[in-house]
């Protein structure tokens, strides 16, 4: 069994349209060098030195991964890694 991970509408022309993709369990960075490996150039969108990009939120089973530990977060097999770029501005 592999890691899920949801992908994003502006990503999916890096995953060749797929809205989900398997990873290799580890820890969060450790999912996105995976994916990185096979669709260049996502780790760079996602991150940046090692860490999470701060308008980039990922969760893990639906839990924040700022909440958990971060990018050192533990990802099993069968959990759902779900890549949600934060979304700003607009007016009321």
């Amino acid at each position: 069994m592999a890691v899920k991970v949801r992908i994003p509408t502006p990503l999916q022309k890096l995953t060749e349209g797929k809205e989900e993709v398997e990873a290799a369990p580890g820890t969060v960075i450790d999912i996105v060098k995976d994916l990185d490996g096979r669709y260049a150039g996502i780790a760079e969108r996602i991150s940046d030195g090692g860490k999470i990009r701060r308008f980039v939120n990922i969760y893990v089973n639906e839990e924040d991964v700022r909440f958990l530990q971060g990018e050192l977060t533990p990802v099993k097999d069968g959990d759902i890694v779900s890549i949600v770029p934060a979304i700003a501005g607009g007016s009321l």
